[in-house]
């Protein structure tokens, strides 16, 4: 399955708003065959979020962001997964 980096121009303004997001978020992708949402990240000083989603391809992507009412504002396919365990 691809896996895709999301990147979202948009600023929670309370934990509050991040949990009720990510509860529609987790509610959508159920509801989606072969989306699975991996893990975000929040950068509060860029406004922005990074997701990580396994999904059949982009449309999929774009359709789960529609139906939770959230941004796409840069879809990114990984191509290869490095960490630093892989150069001892």
């Amino acid at each position: 399955m691809p896996r895709y980096i999301i990147e979202r121009n948009m600023k929670p303004e309370s934990p509050e708003e991040l949990a009720e997001v990510g509860k529609r978020s987790v509610k959508v992708v159920d509801d989606m065959e072969g989306v699975v949402w991996v893990r975000s990240y929040v950068s509060e000083a860029e406004g922005k979020v990074y997701c990580e989603y396994e999904a059949p391809d982009t449309d999929a992507i774009y359709e789960h962001a529609k139906r939770v009412g959230i941004p796409v504002d840069k879809i990114s396919e990984v191509s290869m997964e490095i960490d630093p365990s892989m150069f001892r």
